[in-house]
């Protein structure tokens, strides 16, 4: 996966719409001000990468519903990563996720972080 210039990475999926509201809502901000950027969904966040899983997700006034957010991300050019161990941890298989998103590795994650000029961890 190629580097860019955020990296934000979130552990909660559904359970916790604020944390993933928040994530979007910052990646969206990065891409707005000229950066790019990737999301890297992790632990119970993998479920996210499922096709339709954000529909629904609204915390209301002054944020968007996620999946606004999600598909101005993508329209603007932001990646979304799936943790692979974590994905398969939690049952499921790259078929069940969105084609738009890419499955990675440990090192990978690594990499991104590493190289990433600014990140955000919302555990």
């Amino acid at each position: 996966m190629q580097p860019t210039d955020f990296v934000t990475t979130v552990f909660d999926g559904k359970s916790n719409p604020n944390k993933v509201t928040v994530v979007f809502t910052m990646a969206v901000n990065a891409l707005l001000k000229g950066h790019t950027a990737t999301i890297i969904l992790m632990v119970e966040a993998v479920e996210l990468g499922q096709p339709g899983a954000t529909d629904g997700m609204d915390i209301g006034h002054p944020f968007e519903p996620v999946s606004n957010l999600l598909q101005k991300y993508i329209d603007m050019g932001g990646h979304i990563a799936v943790c692979g161990s974590c994905m398969i941890h939690n049952g499921m298989t790259p078929h069940d996720m969105d084609a738009r998103f890419k499955v990675i590795t440990a090192p990978d994650v690594v990499d991104l972080l590493m190289s990433a000029r600014g990140t955000l961890q919302v555990a």
